[in-house]
């Protein structure tokens, strides 16, 4: 089992900067494809930005490219996002995912992750 911990949440302005982490246990992380979900109250859980297993090919939703970049340190089994040039729609309860199928090819579909963090919020004020 993976136990995932999301950190680095919070209230910040519009135009600002936040850097979440995610932190796994219990297992090494460092051949999963890992993934940033967002899910804002009334709305399906959304694909932000995904890495490979060795951080060479990224996804991003359009609604962050430019804004976002998604990495990790497979040695301190942690993925990163940071996130500048936060806007209010970006809003949301943001969730960390393991897909732990050792799966070659990122995935964007939160079904084919297999361990999910508690979330953290994040609050962007106009």
């Amino acid at each position: 089992q993976v136990q995932l911990v999301e950190s680095g949440g919070g209230l910040v302005q519009a135009g600002g900067s936040l850097r979440l982490s995610c932190t796994a246990s219990g297992r090494t992380i460092s051949s999963y494809v890992m993934g940033w979900f967002r899910q804002a109250p009334g709305k399906e859980r959304d694909i932000v930005a995904a890495i490979s297993w060795n951080g060479g090919n990224t996804y991003y939703a359009d609604s962050v490219k430019g804004r976002f970049t998604i990495s990790r340190d497979n040695a301190k089994n942690t993925v990163y996002l940071r996130m500048n040039s936060l806007k209010p729609e970006d809003t949301a309860v943001y969730y960390c995912a393991a897909d732990g199928s050792h799966r070659v090819v990122i995935t964007t579909t939160p079904r084919d992750y297999h361990y999910w963090g508690q979330g953290t919020q994040v609050t962007v004020s106009s």
